[in-house]
């Protein structure tokens, strides 16, 4: 049976909140910060699989939206990516960034020295390495196609796969690491709270109340959205033309991060940053869900045992760099300690990993406000568009 893009797009919506739902009922799932759309997308999943087993007719679905949703989800992320944030974060957001960037091509090499052991694409080990684990579910499946046609064979399966073992380990691991550290060593929280003159951004502090404004606001974003995806395309039809592989998303994100430094100068474009956030938070949801629905999950029954050794390694390797360099070189205090905590989170998972694994930690120690500053700064913004280009030179480089 197939379906046309609106049945396709209400199956994903009713997936999408079955996954919020049964986050809420498995306290576990919340606990590790699992996203609500992967939850959602491997229900439909599981279902083709169990067809596919018992030879029972499967769904056909109209994939089209998933380009657009995914472009527009790392349009918002340009729009995040500002130089007056990366500047007004101080000498840690660029120390920390620096580590990360090293980190992520750490992560790259070990792939693909496991997928060589194992007689597979060196490509393998990258979209095991910092595609899925420094990039997320989200980085993973855009990426996924690209690696599809460098002979990668399942590789939006993989993807998914190791980016959900990378949020649970990244949950499990970055809070014990830091908690081990801050009692050995008797870290405290600074007396007082060092409060911070960084503006960390300019979003709108509340909606107008006005409703026709709250209106005119959202047509900005569409628009804004719109422009920048446009613009995007002309510069990914460029990039192309230099014989570089990239994704489709690199152009628009390009694009909007322009954007968002010339309004940061000037402040004509007066953008709308809250309901772009929105705007980035929807598009995300379901493009994650709608990739998810069209997993091909008995691609992973060959690639199993690869798939532990990578995942066991990378887990080794974020434990070390948790042990030297980052916790010496983010300051060796209670402040460093919970930013350590922090990298596990979003190196293995994401930021919203990294922000629960913080947030576990003020709670029990006290307040780290430049922990809070620093890390979601890195994590949530700058590192997407470094590991984007580092992904990108390890497929031009092994494709």
């Amino acid at each position: 049976m197939k379906l046309g893009l609106i049945e396709t797009a209400a199956v994903a919506s009713m997936l999408l909140l079955a996954g919020y739902a049964i986050r809420r009922i498995v306290t576990p799932l919340e606990r590790v910060n699992m996203p609500a759309p992967v939850i959602g997308g491997l229900i439909a999943a599981v279902g083709m699989l169990i067809a596919r087993i018992l030879e029972l007719p499967t769904i056909e679905f109209d994939t089209s939206p998933q380009q657009p949703l995914m472009i527009a989800f790392f349009t918002s992320l340009g729009f995040a990516a500002s130089v007056r944030l990366l500047r007004a974060g101080g000498l840690q957001v660029l120390v920390l960034l620096a580590l990360c960037s090293v980190f992520a091509v750490l992560q790259n090499l070990l792939g693909i020295g496991i997928a060589t052991a194992f007689g597979l694409n060196p490509l393998f080990g990258v979209i095991t390495g910092s595609v899925t684990l420094t990039g997320g579910p989200a980085t993973g499946l855009a990426f996924a196609p690209l690696f599809e046609q460098a002979g990668v064979t399942g590789a939006s399966t993989v993807a998914i796969t190791t980016a959900m073992a990378g949020i649970i380990l990244g949950s499990l691991v970055g809070a014990p690491l830091a908690t081990a550290l801050i009692e050995r060593r008797g870290l405290k929280t600074p007396t007082v709270a060092r409060s911070s003159s960084v503006i960390v951004d300019v979003q709108e502090a509340s909606d107008p109340q006005d409703e026709g404004a709250r209106v005119l606001r959202v047509l900005k974003t569409i628009a804004i959205f719109l422009i920048a995806m446009w613009l995007g395309s002309w510069i990914s039809a460029a990039i192309q033309r230099t014989g570089l592989t990239m994704p489709a998303y690199i152009g628009a994100m390009l694009a909007a991060s322009a954007l968002r430094n010339f309004d940061d100068v000037t402040g004509w474009l007066k953008l709308p940053h809250r309901y772009i956030d929105m705007a980035g938070a929807v598009t995300l949801s379901l493009f994650l869900v709608m990739a998810m629905m069209t997993l091909d999950l008995l691609k992973l029954s060959s690639l199993a045992g690869p798939l532990l050794v990578v995942i066991a390694a990378q887990l080794l390797l974020v434990m070390l760099a948790f042990v030297w360099p980052l916790y010496q070189w983010m300051g060796r205090d209670y402040e460093a300690a919970v930013i350590s905590g922090g990298f596990a989170g979003f190196m293995l998972g994401t930021t919203a990993n990294a922000m629960a694994v913080m947030r576990s930690l003020v709670e029990r120690y006290g307040p780290a406000p430049r922990a809070f500053l620093v890390a979601p700064l890195v994590g949530a913004f700058f590192m997407d568009f470094t590991n984007a280009l580092i992904i990108t030179l390890f497929l031009n480089l092994l494709a």
